[in-house]
């Protein structure tokens, strides 16, 4: 019988652990730039010397770390692998259970500025009848829940793993809401439990490039952008999908890396006029640095086919959309309506990236909120 117990949990880094990266940043052997090269050629010279330095001498892991256990959180084991998860029960006691489902580079804490408003609306200023009771996992292969163990983790082992997660728990009728790897893995869940969810937000939508007719002028330009983005996928994404072992040794071995391997993407992928603020951006790369996870966060791009491999279905169940302006890529709606059938809600916002959560997490909460409006009950 496999165990299915639920343990508490806490994050506890050793205090040799974090010696062990500062001494690591302080022995950084930093590489040439060119003059002027700014941005051009990668992060700057200027700015990850700036970054590795406030995570040696200014950044307060165990703050971070006291933010983050403030939450209850247990681990599980699920088809081989740990599962850690934040269990946030609402004080409104007909909440409606949402499980939340971060993506790469981030962490679940991507979710911890959203917590309060989605769990106690009423003392945010809000309408109880909103409350959730909240489920936040670590995907497998992503921090506290640790590397992988074996080969087939792709999107949707992680949608079925979650899809029994919820059972474990006790949650036979919930909603699903992620961006990123999350949007996909919230979509298959929907596949995998169709009786369970009874409605999927997303705030990442990919599709492919379709032909131009009768398109406007802007959704034009997105399509534009989709199909260079499919063409000319930036570097990690390429060596994630092809050889994300080789790749591993230098992020594990190497602080500096690992910070540079993510801070890219983050600042690529942000609303400028939303910048994440260091310490968050810190407390992420932290925990992919402590729990090593950067070859098994890597190797989800590898099971899953690639690039595209967070595409799929969402049986029958409502889905919403929440478009951010400054996304990777922004979808089509008309195009998404044809490829997803049980499209009901569509957002678009001014602001915000790829992290809304982080970002702009008003208002990510106030669409959320609309959305699972019309399905309680």
């Amino acid at each position: 019988m496999p165990d299915t117990r639920i343990a508490p949990y806490r994050v506890d880094i050793a205090q040799s652990a974090i010696d062990d990266l500062h001494t690591r940043l302080t022995n950084t052997r930093w590489p040439d730039e060119l003059d002027g090269a700014a941005w051009d050629y990668g992060i700057p010279l200027g700015r990850m010397q700036e970054l590795a330095e406030h995570w040696r001498s200014g950044f307060d892991w165990r703050a971070q770390e006291a933010a983050i256990n403030a939450h209850p959180q247990f681990v599980t084991e699920i088809d081989g692998a740990t599962v850690h998860f934040l269990h946030v029960r609402s004080p409104e006691p007909d909440a409606t259970p949402l499980i939340l489902t971060h993506g790469w580079p981030g962490t679940f804490v991507e979710f911890l500025d959203v917590i309060g408003p989605l769990s106690d609306p009423r003392a945010h200023g809000g309408d109880p009848a909103d409350a959730f009771h909240l489920v936040i996992p670590s995907i497998p292969g992503f921090g506290p829940s640790g590397p992988t163990r074996e080969r087939g983790w792709d999107v949707a082992r992680v949608a079925r793993a979650f899809a029994e997660l919820m059972r474990r728990l006790g949650y036979d009728r919930y909603g699903a809401q992620g961006g990123d790897w999350g949007s996909g893995v919230s979509r298959l869940l929907a596949v995998e439990a169709p009786d369970a969810v009874i409605g999927v937000h997303v705030n990442y939508l990919p599709h492919g490039p379709v032909p131009h007719d009768g398109l406007p002028e802007g959704d034009i330009a997105r399509v534009e952008r989709i199909r260079e983005f499919l063409a000319n996928p930036p570097g990690y994404m390429r060596m994630s999908a092809t050889r994300p072992q080789t790749i591993a040794y230098s992020l594990t071995d190497s602080p500096t890396g690992q910070l540079a391997w993510i801070a890219d993407r983050t600042r690529e992928w942000t609303d400028p006029a939303h910048p994440l603020p260091d310490d968050t951006l810190l407390t992420n790369v932290s925990l992919h640095w402590f729990f090593g996870t950067a070859g098994s966060s890597a190797r989800l791009i590898f099971e899953s086919g690639g690039p595209r491999g967070g595409a799929g279905p969402t049986g029958t169940a409502p889905l919403g959309m929440a478009v951010f302006a400054h996304d990777i890529v922004r979808p089509v709606r008309s195009v998404s309506e044809k490829a997803n059938p049980t499209l009901t809600h569509w957002s678009e916002f001014e602001e915000g990236g790829h992290f809304a959560a982080l970002e702009v997490p008003g208002l990510l909460v106030g669409d959320v909120r609309a959305f699972f409006r019309g399905l309680r009950g």
